[in-house]
């Protein structure tokens, strides 16, 4: 791991840069909405046509990433971004009103094509670098931190940002990219692979095989990573609303409160991924005492009131968020052959940004119906995911012995075994 944390470094880039170029809107988003004097319906559009830009274009990304390389991929994936903040940059500038608006989201679908062909291909890039299990964990806990430091970040610096342009976050978007795109550019050393030669018809052929062969655990992996982003973008929607709404708390102050359950997501993620190591089985039960955690800490929630119980708790409910991504990333980018690793871990990611775009909205038809209705939601879709980690995922008895990828895989069956050595 040591001779490549330069590219782990450059790789751990992608997962902060794309995630602050979508959560650095959310706190100027009312301050976009009065510059261009647009409904706060269409201002959410900002963010959600960027998420289903993702969710459309991440299995076609991941398919070529297969075919072509990760690293020919993520490369003009980062420039379309920038390309996309550009754009959004341009029309801040020249145009103003619904004219803007019209601009700037077409340069939002332009970010979430980019965002679609960049992290995702992220997790089975590091997948393919190392052979060693437990340092395909912990690279994968590092990659996972620097998605939720971006969490962590991002409110505070879009806050920031905002005070001084409300277009501001936009001017960071290509910025970021381009830092990131020289990263990968110079330090990033693609492993060497076989070449694909398999037409589309065959490929799509195999994944439908694999889903339909194995589509228990894979399935379960899905539906908890969009599971785990509907409770976090939700719970954060909700936080933000709330500050203002009802402790009269704006700005950058704003922005240091919604940080606090993030850092601690971020702080557990970390640890996540350096405790799983390479063992199957405790991956699986510490993924599911994170989603049960989550479950009690919104069930929890709906029973006092006050800024202090409702930060602690839905900080808790963090951290049980933080314990189970790590555990998902492993257990899906070790338990896939090289081949298709790139196209199975991308529709896991489509899942997460579904769970993404679907949070916010859900959370803003519950809130009018009250607290009891909203938090039981969210400890009953958390409470699913933690049934279907403890009963659908299903590990070998023990991790390999020598650390190394082998018959010892995830209990699938016989075929994706052989496939996985």
């Amino acid at each position: 791991m040591k001779d490549k944390k330069w590219d782990l470094m450059a790789l751990a880039s992608i997962p902060l840069i794309m995630t602050l170029g979508n959560s650095m809107l959310l706190p100027v988003l009312p301050q976009i909405s009065r510059e261009l004097h647009i409904s706060s319906f269409q201002v959410s559009l900002l963010i959600t046509l960027y998420g289903l830009m993702a969710i459309l274009m991440i299995p076609v990304a991941g398919y070529l990433s297969d075919r072509f390389g990760r690293k020919k991929i993520i490369m003009p994936s980062l420039i379309i971004a920038a390309a996309g903040g550009a754009v959004c940059i341009a029309a801040a500038l020249f145009t103003k009103g619904i004219t803007a608006y019209w601009i700037i989201l077409g340069g939002r679908v332009l970010q979430g094509i980019g965002a679609a062909g960049a992290f995702p291909i992220v997790l089975p890039f590091v997948g393919d670098m190392f052979k060693d299990e437990k340092v395909v964990s912990k690279s994968l806990g590092l990659i996972e931190t620097s998605n939720t430091f971006g969490k962590v970040l991002s409110p505070i610096l879009g806050a920031y940002l905002g005070l001084l342009l409300w277009y501001a976050p936009f001017i960071s978007i290509p910025v970021l990219c381009i830092i990131s795109f020289v990263l990968v550019l110079f330090l990033v050393k693609e492993p060497k692979r076989e070449a694909d030669k398999q037409s589309l018809k065959d490929f799509m052929s195999g994944i439908v095989a694999i889903l339909r062969e194995h589509g228990r655990w894979l399935y379960a992996i899905f539906a908890i990573g969009g599971i785990c982003m509907f409770v976090t973008f939700g719970v954060l929607f909700y936080l933000s609303e709330t500050l203002e709404a009802k402790y009269n708390i704006h700005g950058v102050i704003k922005g240091l409160v919604l940080a606090i359950p993030l850092a601690l997501l971020c702080l557990a993620s970390y640890g996540s991924g350096k405790i799983i190591g390479q063992n199957k089985p405790r991956m699986k039960w510490i993924g599911c005492g994170g989603m049960f955690l989550i479950t009690a800490a919104m069930i929890i929630t709906g029973f006092g009131s006050g800024l202090y119980w409702l930060v602690g708790l839905l900080s808790v409910g963090g951290i049980g968020i933080g314990i189970a991504l790590p555990c998902l990333d492993a257990l899906i980018t070790e338990g896939i052959d090289q081949k298709n690793r790139g196209t199975i871990t991308s529709l896991y990611s489509s899942m997460r940004f579904i769970g993404v775009a679907l949070g916010p909205p859900v959370v803003s038809l519950l809130m009018p119906r009250g607290s009891w209705l909203l938090f039981g939601t969210m400890a009953g879709v958390s409470a699913i995911g933690g049934l279907l980690t403890l009963l659908a995922v299903t590990p070998g008895n023990k991790s390999s012995e020598s650390g190394q990828r082998g018959e010892k895989q995830l209990q699938l069956p016989r075929g994706i075994r052989q496939r996985a050595r």
